[in-house]
């Protein structure tokens, strides 16, 4: 297997051709695509927002990921799994997180409406759903505070936030299932949250 880092910026047409055209040659092939680009801005009242922050949260997050899955899917069918990082945002939405929220339904929904237009073809769509995860999502979410980012994961009772591996360990259960089963959605959570912004703190 070959370590090929490549440039890419999702919410750039000519950056995600170039992106996937080299990565098929360097690869020689395509058989996964997990679409894991995603951010927040902010935790504001959706009227605080700008259309400028509109934009960018659903160019990333939506649009970003549609136009990359489209551009793979001519390289995987002959059989392939598309993963789409969801949220548990998605599921729960919550207060001051509305546009986030709004971008991680939209996954969601996107994953469901692929499965339908592919059935009878050898792809699987998978869609993973995490709840708090200790990454740099909220460093980003509040433009580089680090107090209020550190703050996120801080004091999270009964062992802390999940992590990155944790949710890799998800995606990679998904990947190496038999290929007669789909896994169609993981929603995984710290055991001290039961929804999208109830977490038990010590």
């Amino acid at each position: 297997m070959a370590d090929v880092a490549l440039q890419l910026d999702v919410t750039e047409a000519g950056s995600c051709s170039a992106f996937l055209e080299r990565a098929v040659e360097e690869l020689d092939g395509l058989d996964i695509l997990v679409n894991n680009a995603g951010l927040a801005i902010g935790r504001d009242p959706f009227a605080d927002s700008t259309e400028e922050d509109e934009h960018t949260v659903i160019e990333t997050n939506v649009s970003g990921l549609i136009r990359m899955t489209r551009l793979a899917l001519p390289h995987i069918e002959h059989g392939g799994h598309i993963v789409n990082m969801g949220s548990v945002a998605a599921i729960w939405p919550y207060e001051k997180g509305t546009l986030y929220c709004l971008s991680k339904a939209a996954v969601h929904a996107f994953s469901r409406g692929l499965r339908e237009d592919l059935l009878g073809k050898p792809i699987r769509v998978t869609t993973i759903a995490p709840g708090l995860v200790e990454t740099d999502f909220s460093r980003v979410r509040f433009g580089g505070d680090e107090e209020k980012a550190r703050a996120v994961y801080e004091n999270v009772a009964l062992g802390g936030p999940i992590r990155a591996e944790d949710v890799a360990d998800c995606i990679m259960f998904a990947l190496t299932r038999p290929p007669n089963v789909n896994v169609d959605e993981i929603v995984v959570m710290a055991l001290a949250q039961s929804t999208g912004t109830r977490v038990i703190r010590e």
